[in-house]
């Protein structure tokens, strides 16, 4: 399975910045072509964000096109999709319906550039009160989409909030969001981007928050953020290592007949057996990214 901890923003039209971007640690780059990119010059950055992605084959990169409902959306996935594109971010989903259009439209073109259908991935972005209203459609509507993602800003901008640094008022819709995405089998959602570049400590404990809330990874917006997410969304070497010996311990009382034990204190049963698990799994995800 991928691993999807950290997505790197890059403006689609700032070349020498794209091409760092697939040099660093984070486990995919996003060249953008909406809020980075001033309108006069989206149509031409496409054929920009093309070359970038194809001098950097076997890399992880994703494209976040327009909104739907603008008048770039449709141009920007023709331009860009092809054989060398890992995905496509397609930001302010606010219906199902929006979803199953660039799905489609997906399905076409890989269809005739002789590709997999279901090759190119969607990841939706959540980020206004008509998409976390409609998040449960929007995660049920049987696509080539495999986990969602949140935006906070545009979220706190569509509802008026104030984004303050606890970020108590967007604890609903990131659990909206997760909710929806175990309730219909997709992956763990990737969260916001964190816009106080210089707070460290502040991006820390958002991705500590977010990853105890259920998510798998966040957004982010410069290369100084990668290796602090990276770190909250990777097991420790002791939560291995406490993982290792739990699956142990308990295949030899399952061996036994035994469904429950208890091991340093902690009680052990098979949601907890699960879990551990789930850690090695992750970890072994990570040490073959």
């Amino acid at each position: 399975m991928a691993v999807h901890r950290t997505y790197l923003f890059a403006p689609g039209n700032h070349a020498r910045r794209a091409e760092k971007a697939f040099t660093l640690d984070c486990d995919a780059v996003i060249l953008d072509l909406e809020d980075a990119v001033a309108v006069a010059e989206k149509p031409a950055t496409r054929a920009l964000v093309v070359e970038t992605l194809k001098q950097n084959p076997g890399k992880r990169g994703y494209v976040r096109v327009n909104a739907w409902d603008t008048d770039f959306c449709f141009n920007d996935i023709l331009a860009v999709t092809g054989p060398w594109l890992t995905g496509l971010i397609l930001p302010k989903v606010e219906e199902a319906a929006q979803v199953i259009a660039v799905d489609w439209i997906l399905a076409n073109i890989e269809r005739d550039k002789g590709m997999e259908v279901g090759a190119i991935d969607l990841v939706p972005i959540i980020e206004t009160g008509k998409g976390v209203a409609n998040v449960r459609a929007i995660a049920a509507a049987a696509t080539r989409v495999r986990r969602l993602s949140f935006g906070a800003g545009d979220y706190t901008k569509d509802m008026s909030f104030r984004w303050t640094l606890a970020e108590t008022e967007i604890d609903h819709a990131r659990a909206e969001i997760a909710l929806a995405s175990r309730a219909e089998g997709l992956e763990p959602p990737v969260d916001s981007v964190w816009i106080h570049i210089k707070d460290t400590d502040g991006l820390v404990r958002s991705a500590e928050k977010v990853r105890d809330m259920g998510y798998q990874g966040k957004l982010c917006i410069h290369p100084d953020q990668i290796d602090p997410v990276n770190g909250v969304f990777t097991p420790t070497e002791e939560q291995v290592a406490f993982a290792e010996k739990v699956v142990a311990a308990f295949e030899e009382a399952e061996a036994r007949g035994l469904a429950s034990i208890q091991l340093d204190g902690y009680f052990i049963d098979y949601p907890i057996v699960d879990q551990a698990r789930r850690t090695l799994d992750q970890w072994r995800d990570i040490q073959n990214r």
